[in-house]
């Protein structure tokens, strides 16, 4: 084939494939970064409308979790001897981390360890919490309605910026919050479900209706997942 042809046939490629019903909504897979790279959505950017839109999708992933990714190698790059460690394996065992880095590490590796967990944690029509994992739901706060109001009330009372949480503490099911982009890894607890209430994951939408933005996430929840989790805790 002549370089002449090779570019025309780029090009036809190039044109048919703008012509695809629904190309552009297709997720892009980002280059991967060595050592962390971020992962692929499950779904498109506006696969979550009405409950999350679009534009709040791309930006929060394309922009704020690769921004923690470019962080976080950085941060790894400036000390190697950390090449190669899990990021839970990092982030349990943060006050064993070099000093000169800890902080990084907990910030940008708390944020692509949330953001990585949270974009598994949406899905549209999900089913309802079940087996085991629901029967602990229900013995722990009564029924999945009155989990979700306690999840609620503590979610958006959160001071600034932060995440709540549904973990397990290696005792039973709670409610917890951490700042920033901490994790409950840091305090030995196992996430299950986890909310992201900083700004950033809801203000193109909702502005600052914090409420709002909960309220539309609980019809996004990927019960599945959770439920998975909840059945591998400890393996």
């Amino acid at each position: 084939m002549t370089r002449r042809q090779a570019l025309k046939t780029t090009a036809l490629v190039t044109a048919a494939a703008a012509a695809v019903p629904g190309a552009m909504a297709q997720v892009p897979v980002p280059t991967p970064i060595i050592p962390f790279s971020l992962p692929p959505l499950p779904y498109g950017f506006n696969d979550l409308e009405p409950y999350i839109d679009a534009r709040t999708m791309e930006v929060h992933y394309t922009k704020h979790h690769q921004a923690y990714v470019d962080n976080l190698n950085k941060a790894i790059a400036a000390t190697p001897e950390l090449t190669g460690k899990t990021i839970e394996a990092l982030l349990t065992h943060l006050n064993s981390l070099p000093e000169k880095t800890r902080t990084a590490i907990r910030n940008h590796g708390g944020g692509h360890y949330n953001h990585s967990l949270f974009w598994q944690m949406l899905k549209k029509n999900s089913s309802l919490p079940s087996g085991a994992f629901g029967d602990d739901l229900t013995k722990t706060f009564g029924n999945l309605s009155d989990f979700k109001n306690q999840f609620s009330e503590i979610a958006v009372k959160i001071f600034g910026s932060g995440w709540a949480w549904l973990t397990h503490d290696g005792k039973g099911l709670i409610i917890e919050t951490t700042p920033n982009q901490d994790t409950p890894l840091s305090a030995g607890h196992y996430p299950l479900l986890g909310l992201d209430v900083w700004e950033h994951a809801y203000y193109l939408k909702h502005e600052n209706k914090r409420a709002d933005y909960i309220g539309d996430w609980w019809s996004v929840v990927n019960w599945e997942f959770v439920t998975d989790r909840y059945a591998k805790m400890g393996s």
